[in-house]
């Protein structure tokens, strides 16, 4: 049995044996977040792209719990130039941890880490398929529609797909929606929306229609638990 958390936007905790993991933990400046960067410890942070809304507090966070982040490879060295310990893979890479695997997927997106320093590029953003306790999970990252999402759903036994509603800067609902379609996974999970203005989406509203073409959706509140 695995368990899932919510701590907004696209933030993420995967609980498993004794293990857990942490994606994209974008607490600090975030009014929907679950928790604080001093309540979330984990074994693993794994990070999506280098924008603040994800990277967020993960480099603090593998710090403070002395895990390793799993990032593509230039978001990686920038994160280990920071003091973490890290596992730098790329895209179509898969690899076994602890836990259990590992794969980078494609995501339509970009990857920089833009502060007064000025902007830092960080390679490609990425998704990612996680396997753990006989589940596996896609994470989607930021990304817009791509039809390869036909063969992640074909290759792939989804139990868990979260996904990007909020529109403007990743897919919106009618896009996440195609995207079940394809991945075909047992539960979707919206992400990224409603922490800005400018991604205002109705997450209840997406699940109602992922029920009508067939499929099962869950709108999960920031800090809930699911067993899956």
């Amino acid at each position: 049995m695995a368990e899932i958390t919510y701590l907004g936007h696209s933030g993420f905790i995967l609980t498993a044996a004794e293990h857990k993991l942490v994606i994209d933990p974008f607490l600090t400046g975030n009014p929907l977040a679950a928790m604080t960067q001093d309540e979330v410890k984990a074994d693993f942070v794994l990070l999506t792209h280098g924008h603040g809304d994800h990277l967020g507090d993960g480099i603090q966070i593998a710090r403070a719990s002395n895990a390793t982040i799993i990032a593509p490879f230039e978001l990686a060295q920038f994160c280990g130039n920071q003091g973490a310990d890290v596992h730098p893979m790329h895209i179509g890479g898969g690899f076994d941890f602890p836990f259990g695997r590992v794969k980078l997927t494609p995501a339509l997106h970009g990857s920089a880490v833009v502060d007064e320093a000025g902007i830092t590029c960080t390679g490609n953003p990425v998704g990612f398929l996680i396997e753990l306790e006989g589940k596996s999970v896609y994470h989607a990252g930021d990304t817009g529609l791509f039809s390869d999402m036909k063969l992640i759903g074909d290759s792939a036994a989804l139990d868990l797909a979260l996904l990007p509603i909020g529109d403007n800067f990743t897919m919106g609902p009618d896009d996440a929606l195609i995207a079940a379609g394809w991945l075909h996974p047992q539960l979707v999970i919206p992400m990224h929306y409603n922490t800005f203005d400018v991604i205002q989406q109705d997450p209840q509203e997406y699940v109602l229609r992922l029920t009508t073409a067939g499929l099962q959706g869950r709108v999960m509140e920031s800090g809930e638990t699911l067993e899956f």
